[in-house]
């Protein structure tokens, strides 16, 4: 089995979320958004983003609204939408239900060890 693989699908499976509560702060365009994922030491490569943001708007999850920027052609930038900010508040409940499972999982199988 692939370590690297795993670790892709892991990424993968949270990177909506992420990319929703990186947009819950403000609007943001993809630069922005890809700044902050790497930051995160999420590693998304450009390709992978705006597929994912078109999804995402086309869901009604986000808008987007061009804006001018003085260096360069405009930008588009993200927010979420209501119906995003609600299905992000169920992220939040179902993320932290999640990461008490996996750590009740893992830190009981730690002490066996």
């Amino acid at each position: 089995m692939n370590i690297e693989n795993t670790k892709a699908q892991m990424r993968k499976g949270v990177l909506e979320y992420c990319i929703l509560s990186i947009l819950d702060e403000e609007d943001k365009y993809a630069s922005e958004i890809l700044g902050a994922l790497k930051d995160a030491k999420m590693l998304v490569v450009e390709g992978t983003i705006y597929p994912l943001l078109t999804r995402l708007k086309n869901a009604g999850l986000l808008n987007y609204r061009w804006e001018e920027s003085t260096s360069g052609p405009p930008r588009k930038y993200y927010g979420l939408t209501e119906t995003g900010r609600v299905f992000l508040k169920e992220l939040n409940t179902t993320w932290d239900e999640l990461r008490n499972a996996v750590n009740l999982v893992t830190k009981a199988k730690a002490k066996k060890a």
